[in-house]
């Protein structure tokens, strides 16, 4: 991989913290409308404050096994630029997704390089890789061992990994170094609440990113 690793942070639910994000020099950021996420937002009810935000960053609606007709509507929504599938979506799914002609991520949750052999056929060149916590779809601070990662990245080059889990402002430049991501994600390592975003953690992962 060659040039800076992108950074995405998760789960804003106000636009202060949003702002303060791109201010800091944030790529994308994603919004929860997953209704059992604890960042969870309602997407018409913040629309016109996400849509203000500056065309030069990313927004990412995140959902969780959503029905299609839903999945489209955001999709095509004008406050959102593309849409990470964060649930069990299928294949299929996906395929039919692509056929919208919108750009998405999907996520994968990852318990060993298996998890990911069948990545390209999501549709989608934009992959996100999470830690496997049973019952769970992301946000929970776990996080993916670093050769696995770097194995994961290795075997699959056409691809664009976006790693999370337990990325946090400490370790985020060792994650980038040895695992050579296309991205970074990060939630609840720049919190300090779920709901609320810390400035100055933020700007420290920010900060060590770029280094790396």
């Amino acid at each position: 991989m060659s040039g800076r690793v992108r950074v995405k942070i998760c789960g804003f639910t106000n636009r202060e913290d949003a702002e303060t994000a791109i201010a800091l020099g944030a790529d994308a950021l994603g919004f929860n409308l997953f209704p059992g996420s604890k960042r969870h937002i309602v997407l018409d009810e913040n629309a016109a404050w996400i849509a203000a935000l500056p065309p030069f960053v990313a927004k990412v609606a995140v959902l969780v096994n959503a029905p299609f007709d839903e999945a489209r509507r955001v999709a095509l929504h004008p406050a959102i630029d593309l849409v990470q599938l964060h649930g069990d979506e299928d294949t299929d799914y996906c395929r039919q997704f692509a056929a919208l002609g919108r750009p998405f991520i999907k996520a994968l949750r990852i318990r060993d390089a298996s998890d990911i052999s069948h990545a390209p056929a999501f549709s989608t060149e934009n992959v996100l890789i999470d830690a496997h916590v049973e019952g769970e779809y992301g946000g929970t601070g776990a996080a993916i061992g670093l050769p696995l990662a770097r194995e994961i990245v290795a075997r699959h080059p056409r691809l664009r990994i976006i790693l999370a889990g337990g990325l946090s402002p400490e370790n985020v430049a060792e994650a980038a170094r040895v695992a050579r991501p296309f991205a970074v994600d990060v939630a609840s390592g720049v919190e300090s609440t779920p709901r609320k975003k810390d400035a100055a953690k933020m700007a420290s992962f920010l900060e060590a990113a770029r280094k790396a």
